[in-house]
């Protein structure tokens, strides 16, 4: 039988083969991806998309921070930006612009900005994760979201066709967007706006130590487990339910932010979705809200 891994475009990165993920993830958990595609420059993944036959899935993967891949792997092949052609940061004092590849850490963002003397990307430096995820997700905290500070990002399609976006593109709202779902991002700019670096800084320190004292932020875990529904905080609900440090198989959710679900340190990625469903039904059972995930679940059960 043949294998349709042989067919696979030629690369000048590294393409790897039954390749684990769960390494790649902050939960630590999960099964292995067909295929693994690490690109060397953003010509190269250009390149491997234009030639990639259109049959063959294709699935992103960023610092892994908000994801659970599922035990059974994931299809197809699986493409993860990572290192310098990805991940710079560079800001601009005059215009208060800063223009970051998607893998960069939202963190990184953060300070390069007060580095610079820019303010408005503080927030960021309380994101686990990439600018990517960012772009895709409306990444916030703290009273602000990507949509506050973007102004345009480009990527590459699944054909390798090249998409400018501008910030009205994306139909921006809480945890969501209307930007086309194949777009792998390689670059955004943000607009912010001038201060002192050392108040700039000051804030992120407030939001870091913030962080540090209420996230269980050492921890195998994935940030905010479920999205808030209006009006409500989903921590209270799930602690409101009894799910507070209540264990499931080898996960649970942090007895210091009950949102956030940690893998205790044995937990399969079948416990960890396991226990979200679980807690999913049990609040809309004791409270008609519907939870709805934040994390992206991938892959195949085991």
């Amino acid at each position: 039988m043949t294998d349709w891994r042989d067919d696979l475009p030629p690369v000048r990165g590294k393409l790897l083969r039954d390749e684990p993920l769960g390494p790649f993830t902050w939960f630590r958990v999960g099964g292995a991806a067909e295929a693994l595609f690490l690109p060397a420059d953003h010509e190269d993944l250009r390149d491997f998309l234009k030639a990639l036959p259109a049959s063959v899935p294709v699935t992103i993967l960023g610092v892994g921070s908000n994801v659970i891949i599922r035990d059974g792997g994931v299809e197809g092949v699986v493409i993860r930006l990572a290192g310098r052609a990805f991940g710079t940061v560079e800001a601009d004092s005059a215009t208060q612009r800063i223009t970051a590849g998607s893998a960069a850490l939202d963190a990184a963002v953060a300070r390069a900005a007060a580095k610079a003397g820019i303010a408005g990307l503080e927030f960021y430096a309380g994101i686990p994760g990439s600018v990517g995820g960012a772009l895709t997700m409306n990444a916030g905290c703290y009273g602000s979201e990507t949509k506050d500070v973007l102004v345009s990002a480009w990527g590459y399609d699944r054909s390798g066709t090249r998409r400018d976006l501008a910030l009205a593109d994306f139909g921006y709202t809480y945890r969501h967007s209307e930007a086309p779902a194949d777009i792998i991002w390689v670059e955004a700019t943000y607009q912010g706006r001038p201060d002192d670096p050392q108040a700039v800084q000051a804030r992120i320190d407030e939001i870091t130590q913030r962080r540090e004292t209420t996230q269980p932020i050492r921890e195998k875990t994935g940030g905010s487990t479920f999205k808030n529904p209006p009006g409500h905080s989903s921590w209270k609900l799930v602690d409101e339910a009894g799910w507070r440090g209540k264990p499931y198989g080898g996960a649970m959710f942090s007895t210091l932010h009950s949102n956030f679900m940690i893998n205790t340190g044995e937990a399969t990625a079948a416990d960890l979705e396991g226990l979200g469903e679980a807690v999913r039904a049990d609040v809309k059972a004791k409270t008609g809200i519907d939870l709805h995930w934040e994390i992206k679940r991938i892959g195949r059960p085991a």
